[in-house]
């Protein structure tokens, strides 16, 4: 099982690295285009404008990173009173309940292990482990979002999901932590933008 998840990540890879190198040779290819049609110019920045819209490309500005750990083992391997195996480990609805609270703060842009997600990114975990663009990422998970550091802040602190959360890392010992950021950079979305069941009206 491992082999496969290791292989697959590879052939993620690639398939990344082969998309990015296209991605550039039609953007060097239209670039040139434009700097000689003033029409052709005009698309590309309405384009521009789209695609930054949609998450097609890379942003910066200041906002908001939450980090969450699974409780620390303790020496012994004792747990803490009341506790069972699953109240110490950080599970999918916890990374969702951030991921949601951020959206509904006015979040612009974000990534989740420093890859960038979009409103329907899917945010999946297997036992304590989160799937993500078929990388298998481990706890610590780190989300960061560009926006209103403020509005995003308040938003965390009104989500039930989260504030449960934060409870269960005061009684648990799980790692929280959001902090405001000056400036950060969140890549381009590189996954699927297919909507398998919606279709546009005739």
């Amino acid at each position: 099982m491992t082999n496969l998840i290791e292989k697959r990540q590879q052939d993620v890879s690639a398939a990344e690295a082969r998309a990015d190198r296209l991605r550039r040779e039609v953007e060097n290819l239209t670039g040139q285009v434009g700097n000689t049609d003033t029409g052709v110019a005009a698309q590309q920045g309405d384009a521009a404008r789209r695609e930054a819209a949609a998450g097609l490309t890379a942003l910066h500005g200041p906002g908001v990173t939450v980090r969450m750990d699974d409780a620390p083992r303790r020496p012994d391997g004792t747990r803490p009173a009341n506790a069972s195996a699953d109240d110490l480990v950080v599970h999918q609805q916890d990374v969702q309940a951030v991921v949601n609270a951020l959206w509904a703060g006015g979040a612009e842009a974000m990534m989740i292990m420093g890859v960038r997600i979009i409103a329907t990114s899917a945010v999946r975990c297997v036992g304590n482990t989160l799937l993500l663009d078929g990388r298998v990422h481990s706890p610590p998970f780190v989300i960061t979002a560009i926006g209103d550091a403020n509005r995003m802040q308040r938003a965390l602190d009104e989500s039930a999901g989260v504030r449960l959360f934060r409870k269960a890392a005061v009684d648990f010992g799980l790692g929280y932590e959001a902090r405001v950021e000056g400036d950060v950079t969140v890549p381009a979305y590189h996954g699927s933008l297919a909507l398998p069941a919606a279709k546009v009206p005739a």
